[in-house]
């Protein structure tokens, strides 16, 4: 199994590239992860409805028809570290590819949301996406080295 981020966005900051591949490198141990982006729309025109709705479309086309997708959504499930790492290890048993969506600053079109077989929320607070791929990287790195039995988790 190997996990993809698919995320809407492209050119982020120096810091979230190097962020997200020092998890990623941590990580390779144990799960593959790969980053995939998709432009998010363009024009000025667009309400923000319209701009959700071609990133949802931009997302649901890139990922398989019989992906295991989880939406990244404020609205979803707040999972403990533990929790994902149980999670984790379900998935692992299922063997298939583990597609984590995350949208663009309009967050998650419904036909996104509708197609996740899950919702995780990061918490509460209002996140920047490009933040949430960092985010994600470590505490998929957390789930796995609990799993492992590495010390990195401490709580």
């Amino acid at each position: 199994m190997r996990a993809i981020l698919l995320s809407v966005g492209e050119r982020m900051p120096a810091w979230v590239g190097a962020g997200f591949a020092e998890y990623r490198k941590r990580l390779a141990p144990w799960l593959p992860l790969e980053l995939r982006e998709v432009r998010p729309p363009r024009g000025r025109a667009q309400t923000p409805a319209q701009a959700r709705a071609l990133a949802g479309e931009a997302l649901l086309a890139a990922m398989p028809r019989d992906a295991r997708a989880v939406a990244l959504d404020g609205r979803g499930a707040a999972w403990s570290s533990e929790h994902l790492a149980r999670q984790l290890a379900a998935w692992r048993m299922d063997g298939r590819d583990l597609w984590l969506l995350v949208g663009g600053a309009e967050g998650l079109h419904e036909s996104v949301l509708a197609r996740a077989q899950a919702r995780w929320s990061l918490g509460p607070l209002t996140l920047p996406h490009m933040l949430v791929r960092v985010l994600v990287a470590e505490q998929l790195y957390r789930a796995a080295s609990m799993l492992a039995g590495h010390p990195y988790h401490r709580a």
